[in-house]
């Protein structure tokens, strides 16, 4: 299980809470499939696929899963249904069939259809550092990880967590490039996306480009700022990194993945295991990199 996206959230307080008292909490909140007339559950799933606990806990650091699941009602299929009942109804009658009319018509529709629809899992992982102070969930969206939290603090309580980047770094990634200034341990990758100040100004999308050709200057030069860029880190991970610094599409190295392949694969529980633990020491040092090089503190 290797994450492909980070949302880096800091810990602003300890957390007192152990990994039993964790445990109980969330299976207040366990995940249970969608009921007959539900669009959709969520809830607290084990991180491994047959696993009986709801946590995994390796080197302090605590893998969580965050399970939904929806029913699938495509809405082409409804309308097509409603608008032969109102065709139908106005043939009958010789009268339009009103909004409210139609809404009422489109509930019983659609609650007479859910039973029968096909079901959809999602998952949403993420884990707990409190030694480091550090919350990570493997999403690209906002929404994603917002709800990962909240299911978090709705079990336990209290989660006092902040993003790791309080405010956005474009002006740092854009002196990488203008000022060739990136960290030493940070290989710049041929892509990025600037974007003008203005909020409606110009985006430039760059692919497979040298990112210092006087192409990509000249766009510096008339004031576009970095909002991603492409790296690779320490010969252990390749990355985009985002203004508000969310990494996506993250890929650790051959030379990390390779450290646990002396583990059989049909030992599966072992191999998550040491996959999990060298994975998220991986990013636990990857995150607190990240806090030296753009200055990040807690009173940020």
């Amino acid at each position: 299980m290797w994450f492909k996206n980070l949302k880096l959230y800091s810990l602003t307080q300890d957390i007192d809470i152990t990994e039993q008292d964790l445990e109980d909490k969330l299976a207040e909140f366990k995940f249970r499939p969608c009921g007959s007339q539900e669009l959709a559950t969520m809830g607290w799933g084990s991180p491994f696929n047959q696993g009986k606990t709801l946590i995994h806990a390796t080197a302090g650091r605590i893998w969580l899963t965050l399970k939904k699941q929806e029913r699938i009602l495509p809405a082409t299929v409804v309308n097509a249904e409603l608008a032969d009942k109102v065709a139908q109804i106005e043939a009958e009658t010789g009268s339009s069939v009103g909004k409210k009319a139609q809404q009422d018509m489109k509930q019983e529709i659609i609650q007479r259809l859910l039973p029968q629809a096909f079901t959809k899992n999602s998952f949403t992982h993420g884990f707990i550092s409190t030694r480091d102070k550090l919350v990570v969930v493997d999403s690209s969206a906002d929404g994603k990880a917002e709800a990962f939290l909240a299911m978090l603090r709705k079990a336990i309580g209290s989660l006092p967590v902040m993003p790791l980047a309080r405010q956005s770094v474009q002006i740092e990634l854009t002196s990488w490039l203008k000022d060739d200034s990136a960290p030493k341990d940070i290989k710049i990758l041929e892509e990025a996306e600037l974007k003008a100040l203005e909020e409606d100004g110009a985006i430039v999308r760059v692919k497979n480009q040298d990112l210092y050709s006087d192409e990509i200057a000249n766009h510096l030069e008339a004031g576009k700022l970095v909002q991603k860029i492409g790296i690779e880190w320490s010969e252990t991970l390749n990355a985009i990194i985002q203004e508000d610094l969310s990494i996506k599409r993250l890929k650790f190295t051959d030379m990390i993945k390779e450290q646990n392949d002396d583990i059989p694969k049909d030992q599966m529980d072992a191999r998550l295991d040491a996959n999990f633990a060298l994975m998220s020491g991986e990013i636990v040092r990857f995150a607190e990199r990240l806090k030296e090089i753009f200055n990040l503190t807690e009173e940020e």
